[in-house]
Order: structure tokens, then C-alpha cells, then sequence
């Protein structure tokens, strides 16, 4: 379609059955004409819309198109963006009406969505063909509020019949809303597609009732008010019948199934008469498949971290209100319940029955050689704890607590037996019965019941030799032996309980060493008729690093160089230094070495200086004493060390770190708060091993829960998908601005094999929980979704059930907090650089998780690893996509800001423009007004967002991530090893698309640089007639500024700016040509 405009009144030329008429047509006041000149390629044998028109006629055979005429006009609602908020939550509920010819179509309603997408076609019948251009097609948006039951208007927009095009030359376009009156507020466009069609296999859609069902029925369809095709047909034949359906049979009829194919369908009818009929009438396709269709014309892309696309429901926190053991909690407060709680007010209270074996005397002997293996066995039902086995002893003493769950019991009588342990059989010596009912009870913080001595008795009930020291009450998780208990959930398993208990553990304190290498002096190497090539090799365990090789032409090598590494208390490991030779590409010779202990080197707590020390070097291979006392001072080594106790080293990610104390002890300032969390349990946990029975599968998992130095380990419990751990622990706070991880892993320690004792623990997911997020002594209890990255896609393997409350001790020291600075002193005095930092990261975990998997129960160090984020520095193409988006949401808002000046300044919405006109004037005038006003406004904007603060902490968006959706081969790139794994052609691959974007990236730096060389180039002379043009306008503008006031200055380029669009040109302004023709050095490059 092809428009051209004139200054004058013209006649419009159009085609229509082979003759040329003169038709005149006016915009506006006449003072601009258009001739309208249509072409419509690709059909064969059509032409304009007036050809359909005059060949309908002739088909008819009369000039007037009749009622069962085969002109349509389509209309495709596609969607709509940046729509006017009615809702008062900042969204809205709308729908789009069509009118046309006293015919009306309803859209879809969407719910809460300000880009609403519809994608739906509707098709209506022109009656009279020659009334096509005094016609108009309008398209009003409504928003439907469910609480009033009323619709308000969001926009229309009226399109000529003019304007109408057929088919093959239609194309999406967007149409910005028009206000109905001059009081309406609206913003925003709607997406449509028009065209008129004579295609006879196209039915016409079925049109609204008379009377709007909006204004009285609560219910409100969800769907549009337009059938298929298919079930046009069956209207027809039975109105009645369908207006006596509910919203649920018509849920099944939406719109018209839209094809990919469509277009090609429409413009070879003629050789394929009666597929498109097959395609309107093939049932309307579920509504997955429907989302995945993509239209032909036009694809919108939305921002992950856009609220157009929230997080999904299944991945989402959930609010919970369990009654825990301070009472049930509601909206984050306890309500105080009549039972007495105790510190574990935070979890749900467990019953246990308690058994502690202490010891046991005089018993009897029981084998031929006079001896007794004597060992304890607690039965209660079918679980069964037994003690561990003290050979020839008849005074053992145990002092073991068996703990077994009051949900599972199954009988009232306790029956603890000793027995003597024997190769065949083991023999019975005798047995002590409680009655459950004469139990007592214990409430922490009691004082632990003190054990009794109870004298043995056979199977009847008399009497025999011996006495036992027993304590037997019901407690909850609250006891203080309840971690180091036996407990009946793992009394299916041969693993020992040491292995499952629940354990708190401290990491070591790390340190950074300093190793300053300043030179050596009297170097004597092997070979001494070459110039020797000398470096230093430092190594403490496993962390090596290296100086610089410098040629030793003289008696003295400087290097000057410092060596970082991390130790852990207690230091295990010596600082070793060699001094080597590079002799050839792969050899290397000693000169000499030396060993230095680590708790003999300085620590420092500040930048002072330390003093450096000379340390004598010894030769490798020599054993004779009288010969290392005759070369003891031949060569030497000068050092400065010192352990580094005012930096934090860093064992974790720094975006989301525990702790930021120092290492020094004496430079920790007081606590801020207090941390407490209840790990209530776990549901619908995903199966992580086969069933023994062969039938699903099972896990046996535990918690841990990582904050600072504090390291906690829930009791793993067996066989079970819907675990209910109930354990609560606590840490200090000293900073808000940290980040409380707590992970649940499958313990695989458990059902294996002998020999598998290296397997891994799987990793089930993991939660992080920001404090400054968090109320102080507000009580969280939410339900958290575990979601974990596998090569497959993002999978929910379960939910954690979490109660958290953070409670401050002074406002004054929490205000104080955020005033400091972040890390330690010596990290700003001297910061260590980006690669250090990195680096010694990655070897402080390596530490940590070495020491935590040497205690008892190990934590391993796949746990660590998972739990510190080890691996978060790799190269992934999903974190590169989702930081550039995140970086397009920080600039979101400054470029919104900017879209909306320049709506006023091209008069978008004219009384905002004079209001903004009149505001600039009045901040022109009182320039100290300016800034009192922006804080005003901040804080205003501050006051609003108030009301859609979060309720819950912020979780693991998966949308923010980009984990939907993902490439196979992006997903396979990001669990690939490093160095990788894959084959050459794949990394070949891989590496030409990473060099794809490093190229467009590098077209964009490069194009910013320009700009930069354009600016600089205004005063280089680079350009001598430019520079000196500019040299000219500096000079009259100084003048110009000097006599005229800042202030009419300023009104006058305000004013200038926002001008009206009739004083604007569509052509570049004179400034920016200037700039564009200024040269830049991209000709000096190669």
C-alpha cells in the first residue's frame, strides 16, 4: 500500500472493474490531502479492496452487496501494552470490545496484566459494500473490576474504513489509545490487524447479545464471547440451546484457532479449496499448544525481571501457620497458647521417651572361663537399641540414651535387658521393666533426672545378681541429650548413629599469610658458567605460588614480591621456600630450601610495618654435618612475613556472605542481634534411591544450615519423603547485611554397599535468606520451594519448611551498623586485587571443607562446596543473559523517565506537558527549590511503595535466573567440567558463538569509544574547521551568557526542548549533525 501526500487538494485515482473515478476526500480542515493509491500483489486475479468489492458485486448480480454476500472484514486483536493501572494494585483486568457496523466482539478477559496478549481473530459481515469508506471500526478496552461488578474505559481506537487493506498486505500495527472524553486518563496502545476477505470458506463470528451480561452477572466469562467455526455452525442451528450453557461448556469454545499456515491457505485457494475449511473446523487445540504458536508478523519479548512475568505459583513462597512450641503463629506474631513452652518456641513440639543407660555392677558370670561380654538392650515394641559390647567386664559403664518417638509407639511396657555376648547365642542375664504410665515428665530448663540403680530380675520376675543404673522420662526435642541420642527412626539401618545425629559444628579460623620475597644474596648454583635463571616457589599444603624468574648476574637477586596464601588454626602445615633454577624448559634445579613453622610468624592486626628477617638457605643433599656447617652462611633468603589479622577471608561468595568480621578476635565489636532458626520439616521430597522393596523409591535426608563460623547438621532421618526434623538453633549477629543458606541433602552414606563409602551426598536444594530482609521480631514461617538446576532443566525436588525470627537487641547499634563500612579496615588501607581475592577464595574453601569432613559425623565436602557456592565463578551462558537483563532492570526505571520527558516533549498528553511547563518555569525561578522538591518526591514514592512491600523474604526466582526455557546445549555448556569435557567439535562450536558475542560486543565498545574520540576531538584541531566553528560558538555563547540571566537562559533552552512537535523537524537536529561529522581515531586502526 502506497500513500502520497500533497499540500493541495487533489483527486484520489482509484481503480475499481477497470474504470478510472475522481473521488475527494479531505483530512482535517482541508489544508492537507492524501491520495490513496492500493495494490495487492500475491493474490491471483485481485487487486484492491475495490475489486473484492466490485467482483462480490457482480456475483451477486446486482451493485449492492446482499445479505449472504461473501465480504467480510477481519480483525485480529493481538495485544495490548502499557495500560492504565485501575485496579488499585497497580494492574489491571481488561478485555477489548469491537464495534463495527452494529456489530460487536468481546476478547478474553486477562487477568492482572498491564500487556495483556490476546491473539484472537473475529470476522464480521459488510452489508453494504458501498458504505465501506463512511464506515469505522472501533476498539474500546475496559477494565472489569470483580469487587464493584463495573467496567471502566482504558482507551479506544477508531480506524476509517478508509483504511482497510485485504489480507495479503495486512500486517500488525499498534495504535495508541485515544481518550473518550477530555477528562479520561489513559496510556498505552493496542495491537490489530485489519483486512477485508471475500474468502466463502471463512464463517463469520458469533456476535454479543443485545444486553452486556457485564453489568449484571458477577461471574464474569473469562473467555471471549467468539466461537469456532465448528460450533458457529451448531449456533445457528440451536440459539436457545446455547445461551441456556454455562461458563464451563463455553470454556471449551474460545477463539479461532490460529495456524502458521494461514496466510499461504488464504492466497492459494485456488488449488487448495478445502483445507482451510479442515483447519476452521478442527477442534480448538489445548491451551499449551495454543502458547506455543507463534504469529508470523510479530514476536514481543518481555524482560525476565519484568512484573509482566511473575514467579510461577509452584515455584513461589508459601505463608504458613503452624502451632509451634511458643504457641500458633499468624500474620508473623506467636499467639501464647496454655501449654508452658520452652526455649524451642519455634519448632512444633516432639515427644520422646528417653532411656539413659549409665552403668551397671555385680553382675553375674555367664561363660565357663569366668567371664562376661555384657552389653545393654532397650526394646520397646518392635524397635530395639542396643549399647556397645565391653569385653570381660562385670562392672561396665555405658552411659548411652536411647530416644524413641511417642508417635510410633506401640506398647506400654519398656523392657531394658543385659545380655552376655556369645558366638552362637547370646546369653540372657537379666532384665528391667518400666510401665510407660509411671514415666515422668521433663520440661526444659529443668535439671536432668538423676539416674537410679534397679535390681536385674529373670524372666519370671525373680530376683538375680546384679544392679543397673537406669533414668528413664519423656521429654521433646528440647533435652539437652536429644542430639547425642539413639533414636528409633534409624533403628532400620546398620550405619552407625554416629553417622545420622544431629551435630553443631565451628569451622576453623582462617588467616591470610603474607609472604614478601625481597631478594637473596650469595645464590650458588650448579652449573656456574651460565647466568643463572631464579625464581622463589612458596607452597603451605597444597597452595603453591611462584615469583618471577630474574637473571642473577651479581651477588645479590631482587624480587621484591608478595605471596598470599590461607591457613587455618590449629596450623598443621609449615610455609616452605625453595629457591630454584630454571635450567631448561621442564628442569628445574634446587639451590636451596628452608622450612618455617607457621605459629612462629608475626601477626598484625593493622598496616604497621613488620620487620623483615634474613633466613639461611639449606643445600638439598647434604648430610654431612661438618659440610653444612662449612656452607651454613653461603646463601641466604630476605623475607618479611606475617599472618594478616585484620582482613575477613573470604570462604564464600561475596554477594551473599555470612560474615564479615576480621580474623582477629580482638577487632569483633558487639553483637547487633540474635538469629533464630527452626527447621520444621520437609515435604514432598523428590526420591533420591531405589525402595528396598523395589517398588518407588525413598531418601533418607538431613539439613544444614550455614551462618558465619556456625555450622549445623539436623539428624538424618530414614525412609522417608515428608521428614519432620523440629530441631531449632541459633547464631549471634554482628552485621543485618548477611545471608543465612540452609541446604537439605540425601545422606548416601546410608543403603550402600561396603566399599562405597566415598559416594557423594546428593544435594536436594537449598534455601538463602537475607536478614536485613527480615522485621526484627517478626516470626517467619514459610514453606520454601527447593529448586535445584539440573542438565535436564530447572526441577522442584520438595519443600523446606522454615521458621525464622530475627531479634535485635539495640536500635541504636542496628542504625550504627549501617554507617560502617562493609569489610574490615585493612581491605580499604590495602585492598587485595580482584584475582587475589578470587583466588584465595577458592583455596579457603578447599581448607574448610577439609577440616569440617575430618569431624564426627563428616560434613562432606560436596556439602561445603554446594553449601559456599564454589563453583558460582564458571562460565555460564543462562548467569550472562540473566545479569544483562537484571542490568536492563536497573535502567529500567531512568529510561522510563526518559520515554516520559519525551512524551512531553513531543506533547503526548498536552495537559501534562503545560503542567510540567509551568513547573519547570516555577523551578527555574527558584532554583533552591529544585532539590527539596526531588526529595519530596522520592520520599512520596517511598510512602506509596510501602503498601506492596514484600511479606516474606525474597527467594530463588527462576524467571531472574532464566532457568525456563533453557537451550539444551547452554545447559549442557554450564555443567560441563573445567578444562572441559566435550568433544572438539562442540567446543568448536561453542567457542565460534562465544566469539559471535564477543564481536557484537566489541562493536558496542567500540562505538562508544568513538563518541568519546568525537568530544575530544571538538578542541584537538583535529579537524581544523570544525574546531574552529566550535572555538566561534564557545566564544559567542560566553558573551551571550554573560549578559543574559542564568535564568532566562535556562527557561529559554527548557522551553526549546519541550516545543511543540509543529515547530519540529523530522530531520537531525543542527547540533548532532556537527557532532557526527567530528572525527574519531576508527581510521587509525588496523
Amino acid at each position: 500500500m502506497t500513500f502520497i501526500y500533497s499540500k493541495f487538494d487533489k483527486m484520489t485515482t482509484t481503480r475499481r472493474s477497470g474504470k478510472v473515478e475522481s473521488t475527494k476526500r479531505e483530512k482535517g480542515e482541508g489544508k492537507r490531502k492524501r491520495v490513496r493509491t492500493v495494490t495487492y500483489p500475491g493474490f491471483p486475479d485481485r487487486g484492491s479492496v475495490e475489486e473484492i468489492i466490485t467482483r462480490n458485486s457482480i456475483r451477486q448480480g446486482t451493485g449492492t452487496m446482499m445479505a449472504n454476500n461473501n465480504l467480510k472484514l477481519g480483525v485480529e486483536v493481538i495485544s495490548a501494552s502499557n495500560l492504565m493501572a485501575k485496579d488499585g494494585q497497580g494492574s489491571s483486568t481488561s478485555y477489548v470490545e469491537i464495534n463495527f457496523d452494529s456489530q460487536r466482539f468481546r476478547t478474553t478477559v486477562k487477568d492482572k496484566d498491564l500487556n495483556p496478549v490476546w491473539n484472537e481473530r473475529f470476522y464480521f459481515n459488510i452489508t453494504d459494500s458501498d458504505l465501506l469508506p463512511e464506515l469505522a471500526l472501533e476498539a474500546y478496552v475496559y477494565n472489569i473490576s470483580k469487587a464493584t461488578d463495573t467496567k471502566s474505559f482504558l482507551g479506544k481506537v477508531r480506524i476509517a474504513g478508509t483504511s482497510f487493506v485485504n489480507f495479503s498486505d495486512a500486517v500488525v500495527m499498534y495504535y495508541p489509545l485515544e481518550k473518550r472524553g477530555i477528562f479520561s486518563r489513559v496510556k498505552g496502545d493496542l495491537g490489530l490487524k485489519v483486512f477485508v476477505t471475500d474468502d466463502p470458506a471463512i464463517k463469520l463470528s458469533n456476535p454479543l447479545p443485545a444486553i452486556d451480561p457485564f453489568a449484571h452477572t458477577t461471574n464474569r466469562p473469562s473467555s471471549p464471547a467468539v466461537v469456532p467455526l465448528a460450533a458457529e455452525q451448531d449456533h445457528n442451528d440451536n440459539k436457545n440451546e446455547y445461551k441456556k450453557k454455562d461458563d464451563s461448556d463455553r470454556h471449551i469454545f474460545r477463539s479461532i484457532p490460529k495456524h502458521t499456515y494461514e496466510t499461504q491457505q488464504i492466497q492459494n485457494q485456488h488449488q487448495q479449496q478445502q483445507q482451510p475449511t479442515q483447519s476452521f473446523m478442527a477442534p480448538v487445540p489445548p491451551p499449551q499448544l495454543q502458547q506455543q504458536q507463534q504469529h508470523p508478523m510479530m514476536q514481543r519479548m518481555y524482560s525476565a525481571s519484568s512484573p509482566q512475568q511473575p514467579q510461577p505459583v509452584d515455584y513461589a513462597i508459601k505463608e504458613t501457620s503452624p502451632f509451634l512450641g511458643g504457641g500458633r503463629v499468624v500474620g508473623g506474631r506467636v499467639i501464647r497458647g496454655e501449654k508452658p513452652f520452652s526455649t524451642y518456641d519455634l519448632v512444633e513440639s516432639m515427644q520422646y521417651l528417653f532411656v539413659r543407660v549409665q552403668k551397671a555392677k555385680d553382675l553375674p558370670t555367664m561363660d565357663i572361663t569366668g567371664s562376661l561380654d555384657p552389653y545393654v538392650e532397650v526394646r520397646l515394641g518392635n524397635y530395639k537399641g542396643t549399647t556397645r559390647t565391653f569385653e570381660k567386664n562385670k562392672n561396665p559403664e555405658w552411659n548411652e540414651v536411647f530416644a524413641f518417638s511417642r508417635e510410633n509407639l506401640q506398647a506400654n511396657i519398656l523392657d531394658v535387658l543385659v545380655k552376655d555376648k556369645d558366638l552362637v547365642k547370646d546369653d540372657f542375664v537379666g532384665i528391667v521393666r518400666f510401665d510407660l504410665h509411671d514415666v515422668p515428665h521433663r520440661i526444659p530448663p529443668d535439671s536432668p533426672l538423676a539416674p537410679e540403680w534397679y535390681r536385674l530380675g529373670d524372666k519370671k520376675g525373680e530376683r538375680v545378681k546384679g544392679e543397673l543404673m537406669l533414668a528413664v522420662w519423656t521429654g521433646t526435642q528440647a533435652d539437652e541429650c536429644f542430639s547425642e541420642a539413639w533414636h528409633s527412626d534409624a533403628a532400620t539401618t546398620s550405619v552407625s548413629s554416629w553417622q545420622i545425629r544431629s551435630k553443631v559444628y565451628h569451622a576453623p579460623r582462617l588467616w591470610y599469610v603474607r609472604c614478601n620475597v625481597i631478594e637473596a644474596q650469595d645464590l650458588v648454583p650448579a652449573d656456574r658458567s651460565r647466568v643463572p635463571d631464579v625464581y622463589v616457589k612458596a607452597q603451605i599444603g597444597h597452595q603453591v605460588h611462584r615469583t618471577k624468574p630474574i637473571q642473577s648476574r651479581g651477588m645479590t637477586t631482587l624480587w621484591n614480591e608478595d605471596l598470599m596464601f590461607v591457613a587455618a588454626e590449629p596450623f598443621e602445615d609449615h610455609l616452605v621456600l625453595t629457591v630454584e633454577d630454571r635450567v631448561g624448559g621442564d628442569k628445574d634445579e634446587v639451590i636451596g630450601r628452608i622450612h618455617i613453622p607457621l605459629h612462629g610468624i608475626d601477626k598484625r592486626l593493622d598496616d604497621r610495618m613488620i620487620q623483615t628477617r634474613w633466613y639461611n638457605l639449606e643445600k638439598p643433599g647434604v648430610v654431612d654435618l661438618d659440610q653444612l656447617k662449612k656452607d651454613k652462611f653461603s646463601s641466604r633468603i630476605h623475607l618479611r612475613l606475617c599472618l594478616e589479622g585484620g582482613y575477613h577471608v573470604l570462604d564464600e561468595s561475596t554477594h551473599y556472605s555470612s560474615d564479615f568480621r576480621p580474623t582477629a578476635r580482638q577487632l569483633w565489636k558487639p553483637s547487633v542481634g540474635l538469629l533464630e532458626l527452626g527447621i520444621l520439616g520437609a515435604t514432598g521430597l523428590h526420591p533420591m534411591k531405589p525402595n528396598g522393596e523395589g517398588k518407588g523409591g525413598t531418601s533418607d535426608t538431613y539439613c544444614v544450615a550455614k551462618y558465619s563460623q556456625k555450622w549445623v547438621r539436623t539428624r538424618t532421618i530414614i525412609n522417608s519423603l515428608m521428614p519432620k526434623y523440629n530441631e531449632q538453633y541459633t547464631w549471634e549477629v554482628f552485621d543485618p547485611a548477611t545471608v543465612l543458606t540452609v541446604g537439605v541433602f540425601d545422606n548416601h552414606q546410608i543403603g550402600g554397599e561396603k566399599g562405597e563409602e566415598s559416594k557423594k551426598d546428593l544435594r536436594i536444594g537449598k534455601v538463602r535468606i537475607r536478614l536485613s530482609t527480615l522485621q526484627t521480631g517478626r516470626v517467619y514461617t514459610n514453606s520454601y520451594p527447593l529448586l535445584v538446576l539440573q542438565q535436564s532443566g530447572v526441577k522442584k525436588m520438595g519443600e523446606i519448611h522454615l521458621a525464622i525470627r530475627f531479634s535485635s537487641t539495640s536500635l541504636a547499634n542496628m542504625m550504627y551498623i549501617y554507617s560502617r563500612p562493609l569489610l574490615p579496615k585493612m581491605h580499604y588501607v590495602r585492598p587485595l586485587s580482584v584475582m587475589q581475592v578470587d583466588h584465595l577464595k577458592q583455596q579457603a574453601v578447599t581448607i574448610v571443607a577439609a577440616r569440617l569432613s575430618r569431624m564426627e559425623p563428616p560434613l562432606r565436602r560436596e556439602v561445603v562446596e554446594y553449601m559456599s557456592d564454589f563453583d558460582a565463578h564458571l562460565w555460564s551462558m543462562r548467569k550472562s543473559k540473566a545479569n544483562f537483563f537484571r542490568l536492563v532492570g536497573v535502567f529500567g526505571n531512568l529510561v522510563s523517565v526518559v520515554k516520559w520527558f519525551g512524551g512531553v516533549c513531543v506533547w503526548t498528553n498536552p495537559i501534562t506537558t503545560v503542567l510540567v511547563h509551568i513547573l519547570f518555569v516555577i523551578l527555574a525561578c527558584f532554583p533552591e527549590l529544585i532539590l527539596p522538591t526531588a526529595f519530596l518526591y522520592i520520599f512520596l514514592i517511598g510512602i506509596w511503595n510501602y503498601r506492596y512491600r514484600p511479606r516474606s523474604p525474597p527467594h530463588m526466582n527462576t524467571r531472574i535466573s532464566h532457568a525456563e526455557n533453557l537451550h539444551p546445549d547452554e545447559l549442557d555448556e554450564e555443567f560441563d567440567t573445567f578444562p572441559t569435557s566435550r568433544p572438539p567439535e562442540l567446543v568448536r562450536m561453542r567457542y565460534d558463538r562465544l566469539r559471535s558475542v564477543a564481536g557484537r560486543m566489541q562493536t558496542v565498545i567500540g562505538d562508544v569509544a568513538t563518541q568519546g574520540e568525537r568530544i575530544q576531538g571538538l578542541i584537538s584541531w583535529r579537524d581544523p574547521r570544525s574546531t574552529g566553528i566550535f572555538m566561534l560558538f564557545c566564544l559567542i555563547a560566553a558573551v551571550v551568557l554573560y549578559v543574559t540571566p542564568m535564568q532566562v537562559v535556562i527557561v529559554v533552552a527548557g522551553f526549546y526542548c519541550m516545543r511543540h512537535p509543529r515547530f519540529r523537524s523530522r530531520m537531525p537536529s543542527v547540533p548532532l549533525n556537527f557532532f557526527r561529522r567530528l572525527p574519531a581515531k576508527t581510521d587509525s586502526m588496523l
